[in-house]
């Protein structure tokens, strides 16, 4: 059977996420083990005990979401389910190229660490903007942006038809929300995060983790990554490098992602670590796809049994 592991980013954090695997796998507890040392704090303890405010800081959160997946993803393994491709939104790129062998999870916590930094350094608080357009289409939400006359402002997450994430300027994202609403959105909320991400605005980031990810050596991928920046199925490791740079500022295609892991004849999706978000859009995009997710023992039996051989 081939099964594609898709890796969840920011918004997907909670206060206890993966705790529950912790507790009842040593390959977890490793996981944890290994990311604390790396970052010079307890990453289960600020994982299962919080506090929230702490956890909800983009360069905390980052790191802990990466290591809650990877030790999901390490349990999997463990009970003999393997990726034939791996793909990751955002933030869950660098879970995918640390299951895909290309990062260690040691650089990839403390990159992701930086990265949440830069991003947060990049544009001044309060003066950028994201917001989930529901109900239109994505060439609609693209010709809302362009008319936007109060300043910058782009598609950002192409998430699942009728769901299209913006980014841009403060004014000029509350300016498309209501050239949205008024075109028949559903409905057009900005979002909880603390940066604009997946736009020009991320230049500056983007500029600075370039000259970070020219310190490390990536090895090339065990299995295929589908890349955010372009969808493609990716095999070169100074590729994979070249397209994290890029998905800084450029908007994330998870829509054409998933089509394409679909288009090759790949159906079974388990999205390993925090939350069902993936799950949700994956059903959007294609309602025939099967559809598990790993967080936990529950999730984990469950996915199990429905990977059984038929017959």
């Amino acid at each position: 059977m081939k099964i594609a592991f898709v890796f969840p980013g920011q918004g997907s954090q909670k206060v206890g996420m993966c705790r529950d695997l912790w507790e009842n796998f040593d390959e977890a507890k490793r996981v944890y083990e290994e990311a604390s040392a790396a970052l010079g704090y307890d990453v289960a303890e600020l994982s299962f005990s919080g506090p929230l405010e702490e956890l909800n800081k983009t360069f905390r959160t980052q790191p802990c979401i990466l290591t809650a997946s990877i030790a999901a993803g390490k349990v999997l393994l463990s009970k003999g389910i393997e990726p034939y491709v791996v793909a990751g939104h955002s933030l869950g790129e660098y879970s995918a190229l640390v299951a895909a062998g290309v990062l260690s999870l040691s650089e990839a916590v403390k990159l992701t660490e930086q990265r949440g930094k830069f991003m947060q350094e990049a544009v001044p608080e309060g003066k950028g903007l994201m917001a989930a357009i529901i109900g239109l289409d994505r060439n609609k939400v693209d010709d809302i942006c362009v008319s936007v006359e109060s300043g910058y402002v782009s598609a950002a997450n192409y998430n699942c038809p009728g769901q299209i994430v913006i980014a841009g300027e403060k004014a000029a994202v509350e300016e498309a929300m209501k050239l949205a609403k008024d075109s028949g959105a559903k409905r057009a909320m900005p979002l909880a995060v603390s940066a604009p991400s997946h736009c020009t605005l991320m230049v500056g980031a983007s500029d600075r983790l370039g000259e970070l990810l020219n310190t490390i050596e990536f090895s090339s991928p065990s299995v295929p990554i589908v890349n955010n920046a372009d969808a493609m199925f990716l095999t070169n490791a100074e590729r994979i490098k070249y397209s994290l740079i890029a998905q800084l500022n450029s908007p994330l295609l998870w829509e054409d992602s998933i089509r394409n892991i679909i288009e090759k004849g790949i159906d079974t999706f388990v999205e390993v670590g925090p939350g069902k978000v993936l799950s949700g859009l994956i059903k959007r995009i294609e309602p025939s796809a099967r559809i598990f997710n790993v967080e936990d023992v529950e999730s984990l039996n469950k996915t199990r049994e429905g990977l059984k051989p038929q017959g």
